[in-house]
């Protein structure tokens, strides 16, 4: 089984069991749906969700079987995952490019550290060993990803990469 990190718990909402999540998962509202199983904290608790809800910026989740604060207060700081299987999505998940190497022109340019949701679309932050680079995550920028060989290539477009 191959987890997917989704977000985590940063605390508990009233009495209830209901849990607070932070998350920026690109495809939440195919997940936080009732009766879809997530993977909780470092053992993988398997934790169905039997409600969800937006409260200002906070995904709040219940689950089923449990509701009480004392249940769920423990997973408090746990991060939530789902299993790749569960959710089919055309492309690539972003944590499948966490760690890839990125290559410009042949070179190889740094690694992507982490990606960026800025709400028209996704930026990649790839450092190097002495700044970041900010790529969007579109097509018109990336010409191929190889997940086997662990790697990004980026097209050649004028002005994207500051080579100085």
């Amino acid at each position: 089984m191959e987890y997917i990190f989704v977000g985590e718990i940063i605390n508990t909402h009233g009495v209830k069991g209901e849990v607070r999540l932070i998350s920026d998962f690109k495809y939440k509202e195919q997940v936080f749906v009732k009766n879809f199983t997530l993977y909780v904290g470092r053992f993988k608790d398997e934790l169905k969700i039997k409600k969800y809800r937006r409260h200002k910026t906070y995904d709040m989740i219940t689950f089923e079987g449990i509701d009480n604060i004392n249940d769920v207060i423990m997973y408090k700081g746990d991060s939530v995952y789902i299993n790749k299987d569960d959710l089919v999505v055309d492309g690539l998940f972003n944590e499948q490019l966490i760690g890839l190497e990125v290559y410009f022109k042949n070179k190889r340019l740094g690694f992507i550290e982490h990606i960026v949701n800025n709400n028209a679309h996704d930026i990649l932050v790839v450092k190097d060993d002495s700044r970041n680079h900010l790529i969007p995550n579109l097509d018109e920028f990336i010409e191929k990803v190889d997940l086997d060989e662990k790697r990004v290539y980026i097209k050649e477009i004028e002005g994207l990469i500051n080579e100085d």
